[in-house]
């Protein structure tokens, strides 16, 4: 049944006539196609960061106030939809200009990452991206695979590289495991803001961190990563070695 509704002309030109025919007591206001789908999408992202991804389509879309052959119409599966919450909340949020600013030549290694987090935490780490992350790690991590396999291809590799040169270093090899746990240690220490505030229910350094996080404690934690890769570069050829200051950085 839910199959001929779908696949009806009539929902094709219009969806929401006959779903809303069966509920219309009240004369409920129509929504055209843009917009039902963008009312479902954020009913999705907040029931999935709320419950999420076990909990049932029918319950869905409950909480967003359309029928389920309403729903379905929209996204046939519920794959669908995790996949399209994931282009808004994950993908829909990467900025291109994060790329350039981190390939930039000619621009301080430690101002570039501290500007790049203090963009990302505002841009990123919200409630939903923390709870979503979470959930689909605990149950088929088709979100997590998705997401890390982004920041693999498009940030570590340039965020080892800043940091190599940073030290001084030409290597061009694949990163060590080494180089990726203390990357890890930086970014997964951003994400854990969000996990205590979010995800833990604890405070955290104020109300609105960490969209709000004071760009004196980003910069902390970047210095402090790179200082900490100093170790990991001490075994090169000392002629090769720049010249530091007592930070550890460059001259």
């Amino acid at each position: 049944m839910i199959d001929q509704t779908v696949n009806s002309r009539l929902l094709l030109t219009n969806p929401d006539v006959r779903a809303e025919q069966s509920q219309a007591h009240g004369g409920r206001r129509r929504l055209d196609v843009a917009s039902r789908e963008k009312q479902i999408l954020r009913g999705a992202v907040q029931f999935f960061a709320d419950n999420g991804f076990n909990g049932q389509i029918r319950d869905l879309a409950q909480s967003i106030g359309v029928t389920h052959t309403l729903l379905y119409h929209y996204f046939p599966t519920k794959q669908a939809l995790i996949d399209r919450v994931y282009q808004e909340v994950f993908e829909g949020r990467w900025k291109p200009e994060w790329e350039t600013l981190l390939d930039k030549r000619d621009a301080d290694v430690e101002k570039k990452l501290t500007d790049f987090y203090s963009d990302y935490l505002k841009t990123v780490l919200t409630s939903e991206f923390v709870r979503i992350l979470v959930f689909s790690g605990l149950t088929d991590q088709t979100i997590t695979n998705r997401f890390f396999g982004l920041l693999r291809e498009r940030l570590f590799p340039r965020l080892v590289r800043e940091t190599r040169r940073y030290r001084g270093s030409p290597s061009r090899s694949k990163a060590s495991a080494r180089e990726i746990e203390l990357l890890m240690g930086l970014h997964g220490g951003f994400f854990y803001i969000g996990m205590r505030r979010w995800v833990y229910q604890q405070g955290v350094l104020s109300e609105k961190a960490p969209q709000d996080f004071s760009k004196n404690l980003i910069c902390d934690r970047v210095r402090g990563y790179l200082m900490a890769s100093a170790e990991l570069f001490q075994e090169e050829n000392p002629s090769r070695r720049p010249k530091r200051d007592t930070t550890g950085k460059i001259r």
